[in-house]
């Protein structure tokens, strides 16, 4: 017969009369509007062992947010990529079409590096 595990992690009794609500409410990260976003597309060949990649950098707000900007920018430049780490990876270099869409949609992109 199988103990049922203990939700508190062990712990029984706490005189803390709070306890138990921090892990009931989750963090919630405030996505930011277009316009207040930062980001910063660069080219970067040290990612992909040589190989041309766009990066989108500077992107404030949540994983899912940040997953759905990159399907946008993917399917826009019709290539693959990845979201990793607070990074937008696109493969090939599309620093300025991707600068212009993202101009177009209301963010607020600057070309950064060489």
């Amino acid at each position: 017969m199988k103990k049922d595990k203990n939700i508190n992690g062990g712990l029984v009794y706490s005189t803390n009369p709070d306890f138990g609500k921090e892990s009931e409410e989750e963090e919630k990260v405030a996505d930011l509007k277009n316009a207040h976003q930062d980001l910063r597309v660069e080219l970067n060949r040290k990612l992909k062992a040589g190989k041309t990649a766009t990066m989108v950098t500077g992107f404030q707000g949540s994983e899912q947010a940040l997953e759905d900007l990159g399907k946008k920018i993917k399917s826009f430049c019709g290539t693959g990529g990845s979201v990793k780490d607070g990074l937008i990876i696109i493969q090939g270099d599309f620093r300025e079409k991707i600068l212009l869409w993202l101009l177009k949609e209301g963010y607020k992109a600057k070309k950064s590096g060489g």
